[in-house]
């Protein structure tokens, strides 16, 4: 079967292509067709299904282009990945999810099939917990959604928290005041925050008191309403601390709790918060657990091939 793709301007077609045409090479092996550049456009042949795929991803990515996204190696690989069978994704339906704010000139889309469950959940649950390894785009999602809430004035704060957990380094024996030894722990929020918004939009906003970063036991005693507020690093959480943090839930607000239960710090013997809430809360409406795998790492390819070989002694 054959079919031709026709692109708008001579413009979206090497964008498309990339240099030396290395992104068509890399959907022709993925995709498996063969694909031929004519005046009308892209020839596009192979067998039915896989030439309909193609087309569809072609489509998709004319999207990205149009609103000024440069098209990387990478954003192909994810949409190639999104294109197999077993993923069963409607590329008109992940155009739809992405999520309107703009990171470095270009607008923030899920790349995986559990990141789109994440940010559906998000949508439609006033809690979510978002479980998995490092590189999934847990903390980053939320952190988009959150902005995205701001702006649109569906929320009139951002909270982010983390647990202060002492890993290796007793707090006691810091250097400074109670707010400069915590500042360590809280510096990946707002790292992730910079991504989202200008530093000096986010200065602002949090001597207004409408962004906040602060540690987890700052939390207790409040209600908190009109809010996105994101736990992150909850496997470094106790069960009373998940408790007291769940309860500030307020009107009008949305909460994401964000975590690794492999990767937790708390002393030997201490019982986890994170896997304590994902027993107990277990099938209540309006919170929903998520369940992301090296299946959704986003980061460089070898970041999911080391989980994938920690997770293999587990399995076992």
């Amino acid at each position: 079967m054959e079919r031709t793709f026709q692109f708008d301007s001579n413009r979206e077609l090497q964008i498309l292509c990339g240099r030396y045409d290395e992104n068509l090479r890399l959907i022709e092996s993925e995709m498996d067709v063969v694909i031929t550049q004519k005046s009308s456009g892209l020839n596009i042949s192979g067998k039915r299904q896989q030439v309909d795929k193609t087309v569809e991803l072609f489509d998709y990515l004319r999207g990205m282009i149009a609103e000024g996204s440069e098209i990387k190696k990478r954003d192909i690989s994810y949409a190639v990945r999104l294109a197999q069978p077993d993923e069963g994704i409607d590329f008109k339906k992940l155009a739809k999810e992405r999520i309107d704010v703009t990171v470095k000139g270009k607008l923030v889309t899920p790349k995986s099939k559990g990141q789109m469950e994440y940010v559906e959940a998000i949508k439609h649950n006033d809690i979510v917990f978002g479980m998995g390894p490092a590189g999934t785009g847990k903390t980053y999602l939320a952190m988009a959604m959150a902005v995205n809430a701001f702006k649109k004035g569906l929320v009139r704060r951002i909270i982010l928290t983390r647990p202060a957990i002492e890993a290796g380094e007793n707090l006691g024996f810091l250097p400074g005041d109670m707010i400069e030894k915590v500042s360590p722990y809280l510096r990946p929020l707002y790292d992730a925050i910079y991504e989202m918004m200008d530093a000096v939009k986010v200065e602002e906003l949090s001597e207004q008191g409408l962004i906040e970063v602060a540690p987890l036991a700052f939390m207790r005693g409040r209600t908190l309403n009109d809010a996105f507020v994101i736990l992150d690093e909850a496997q470094n959480s106790t069960p009373f601390q998940m408790k007291m943090f769940l309860t500030r839930l307020g009107f009008d607000s949305k909460t994401v709790i964000t975590g690794d239960i492999t990767q937790s710090d708390l002393p030997k013997g201490t019982d986890n918060g994170l896997v304590d809430a994902a027993r107990v809360l277990k099938g209540i409406k309006g919170i929903e657990f998520v369940q992301l795998t090296g299946r959704d790492v986003v980061r460089h390819e070898l970041v999911q091939r080391i989980i994938e070989a920690y997770e293999r002694p587990q399995k076992k």
